[in-house]
């Protein structure tokens, strides 16, 4: 790939990885329309188009589709490209990540920040890499970034999914304090999944 860090690949991406997921129901927030959030954090490990971490909001956008409201990454090119391909409004952020493993049994710790602001952490609890791999399929649906057009992007690929342990903390004052004490309602793991996007 070029030196400038802002190239990105053609689409589709062909990604690798792990995600953990949680879904929150939102209402009176004051901040957002109530309803069903997903928040995750995710790892696109070197094998894929292009490694980075990822830390995005996601809510229902119908026909099997989801609406990313809120999403940051630390990698210029993944933000250029999510941006300018399918209007996804990355941002750039910083993460740390902590993984080990005992048998079947992974834990894992997850922070993001902007800044040098606190944005979510997250301690996550699963067996998910012992489970059987399934296929699923899906896409993205945006409205568009300061009044482009909208996108769409589909999605599939496999993972072996099985539901978490998860624990989360969003800063109070940071961009998704209106998730803060919130309780997930469903917590996922999807380990060594396999996409392509776009």
């Amino acid at each position: 790939m070029a030196s400038n860090s802002s190239v990105y690949p053609a689409a589709p991406w062909r990604l690798q990885g792990q995600l953990w997921v949680s879904l929150f129901r939102v209402t009176r927030s004051g901040a957002r329309s109530d309803g069903l959030y997903g928040a995750a954090f995710v790892s696109y490990e070197p094998s894929s188009d292009l490694a980075y971490s990822e830390l995005l909001v996601a809510r229902p956008a119908g026909g099997g589709h989801v609406e990313i409201t809120d999403i940051w990454v630390d990698s210029p090119a993944s933000m250029a490209g999510g941006r300018e391909l399918w209007a996804i409004p990355k941002g750039l952020s910083d993460f740390t990540l902590e993984t080990s493993h005992a048998g079947p049994l992974s834990r894992t710790e997850w922070a993001a920040s902007a800044e040098r602001r606190p944005i979510a952490r997250a301690r996550f609890t699963d067996v998910s890499r012992a489970g059987v791999r399934l296929p699923f399929r899906g896409g993205v649906r945006q409205p568009g970034i300061d009044g482009g057009e909208p996108r769409t992007a589909p999605l599939r690929g496999s993972s072996k999914t099985l539901p978490c342990r998860a624990h989360w903390e969003f800063a109070a004052d940071g961009p998704l304090g209106w998730l803060a004490g919130r309780r997930p309602v469903a917590s996922f793991r999807m380990a060594n999944f396999r996409l392509s996007f776009g």
